[in-house]
């Protein structure tokens, strides 16, 4: 595209080795050629983005935000950013890429632990100074500038929401083959680091996602040479330690536990004092306000549109079968077509053999895991894809796909009602032994209740073994 494309476009890559971490591998290119390909890109993936040549800069210098965000739960889906966050800075004034400058990573790279090497690196124990500042300070600088600084948060919630959005379905994935199913409440929670940079317009653009982000709240400093000692850092602290302390008290199982009982224990006294009231306050009262703003599902309904390929991975998960497993096989896809009825006379079922073998194979060629044979949930995606393309072929797109699930999840719910009903009538039917054999006992006693007949042997056997009604 660069060579044959518009030779008008000439832009810069910035290429990331896979598994690297604090800026190590990374390096600017104007050529695609010039990519470094130590071994293969099967042994050492690396990811290449379009460099962002026209940042925001502050004092002359190029920086990113770090915002920190809680995934508290996948199911329901509940996000919470982090009021404050940290500002990195480059130590080197900045100069749009060219050949002469892409080897300044001082320049172009706003990694903490690159930056921190440079001799131009400012330690300071302001939150508005220095190479490391508060995401707060940069906001006032802003707002003095007269900057919509509302209009950037509400950008910034967006991309972290959607971003999530699309992390969300491998995630589920990943999650119920380790996770056992039937467990109360959210068990596992995370803290992401989110690296977002903001254009000279003021536009937030994703750089990363860190799922490991350092909370480190203090850096090294050089006494003499080789000779170092650990110093706090105030704005690592001032960020770090809130998010920490609030991320625990959000997932803390016992809290609501403890409010019960403190309900309760005020409800056995008929008229408390003053001072028995303030006995029995909020622990957490002492405690600053929670740094930690949950923002969805408080805007759920800007986002569910988004929440298609969600869906999707539920379906995919239903039908996987073996626990643990997080690819689909022949039999599971089958009975996925079946069960909500998509094949036709003009999509045989030996046609849904075919599209599964075609899918898959090709997926699995594309991916370097080859320990699990069977269909994963990108080529589940592309699968659902062509079946709406060939259910509802008048609607866009959005539409196809849209409408496909929501008759894939009604045929579900009422196969999952049938099943309980199968159940609960079995289990209505009941009679000891000794009032004759089953077949006999179970219709007598479901008349005598005002039942409809039960359901053959085979279903209820089906609602049992492959449907537990929670």
């Amino acid at each position: 595209m660069v060579k044959d494309g518009d030779p008008s476009w000439k832009p810069t890559f910035i290429v990331k080795p896979d598994s690297g971490c604090q800026g190590d591998g990374i390096y600017l290119i104007k050529d695609p050629s010039d990519i470094r390909l130590a071994g293969t890109l099967q042994s050492r993936p690396a990811v290449v983005q379009e460099y962002i040549c026209k940042p925001l800069l502050i004092d002359k210098l190029k920086f990113d935000i770090r915002l920190y965000v809680l995934l508290k739960s996948l199911d329901p889906l509940e996000i919470y950013i982090a009021k404050e966050g940290l500002s990195r800075f480059c130590t080197e004034p900045y100069q749009e890429p060219n050949p002469k400058n892409l080897h300044h990573i001082f320049m172009h790279l706003t990694n903490y632990s690159l930056n921190i090497h440079s001799g131009k690196f400012v330690h300071s124990d302001s939150t508005s100074t220095g190479s490391k500042r508060t995401f707060s300070s940069i906001l006032c600088r802003l707002s003095s500038k007269g900057v919509d600084i509302k209009k950037v948060w509400s950008d910034i919630i967006s991309l972290v929401i959607k971003t999530v959005i699309a992390l969300t379905p491998e995630l589920k994935v990943f999650y119920q083959s380790d996770i056992p199913a039937g467990r109360p409440g959210p068990t596992c929670f995370q803290i992401l680091g989110f690296d977002i940079l903001l254009m000279k317009n003021l536009k937030p653009i994703l750089l990363e996602v860190n799922a490991n982000p350092s909370m480190r709240i203090e850096h090294e400093q050089e006494l003499s040479p080789g000779v170092f000692e650990n110093v706090p850092s105030l704005v690592d602290e001032e960020v770090k330690v809130a998010v920490i302390r609030d991320t625990l008290r959000l997932m803390d199982p016992l809290k609501k536990k403890r409010g019960n009982q403190s309900q309760q224990l005020l409800a056995t006294k008929e008229n408390p004092s003053d001072s028995e009231l303030a006995g029995n306050t909020n622990p957490e009262a002492h405690l600053p306000s929670i740094c930690l703003k949950q923002v969805f599902p408080k805007y759920a309904k800007q986002f569910n549109y988004l929440r298609l390929v969600d869906r999707m991975a539920n379906l995919f998960i239903r039908f996987l079968g073996i626990k643990g497993t997080m690819k689909l096989g022949p039999t599971g896809f089958r009975t996925f077509i079946r069960n909500c009825k998509l094949s036709s006379s003009s999509l045989s079922m030996a046609a849904v053999d075919i599209l599964y073998i075609d899918i898959t194979r090709r997926w699995n060629s594309m991916t370097m895991d080859q320990r699990d044979s069977g269909m994963c949930l990108q080529a589940f995606v592309e699968a659902f894809f062509y079946l709406a393309q060939r259910k509802f072929k008048m609607l866009p797109l959005h539409e196809q796909v849209a409408s496909l699930i929501d008759l894939c999840e009604y045929h579900l719910s009422v196969l999952d009602e049938k099943r309980l009903a199968c159940g609960r009538r079995g289990t209505a039917g009941a009679r000891p032994p000794s009032s004759g054999t089953p077949q006999e006992a179970a219709p007598a006693a479901q008349l005598a209740e005002g039942h409809p007949p039960p359901c053959t042997n085979s279903a209820h056997r089906l609602s049992h073994s492959r449907h537990t009604p929670s």
